[in-house]
């Protein structure tokens, strides 16, 4: 696996995870886990919030980091 990808997942998947964490967070005020973690929206939101931090945020991050290396 290149290093840019090996890149990607880290930033992606850890985005994604604190995203998940975050807004499962937030709308615990509102909406007991339980009803969340039942709801199919969660986990398509869950898989959206990896996958646009894995190719999204992880490619622009990795672009950002070449630019500053001077690569």
């Amino acid at each position: 696996m290149s290093e840019r990808w090996k890149y990607q997942l880290k930033t992606g998947v850890f985005w994604g995870l604190f995203m998940i964490g975050f807004s499962t967070w937030y709308l615990s005020g509102t909406t007991p886990l339980a009803t969340q973690l039942a709801d199919n929206g969660y986990y398509f939101r869950a898989v959206g919030y990896i996958v646009f931090g894995i190719f999204i945020l992880g490619y622009s991050s990795w672009t950002a980091k070449k630019r500053r290396e001077g690569k």
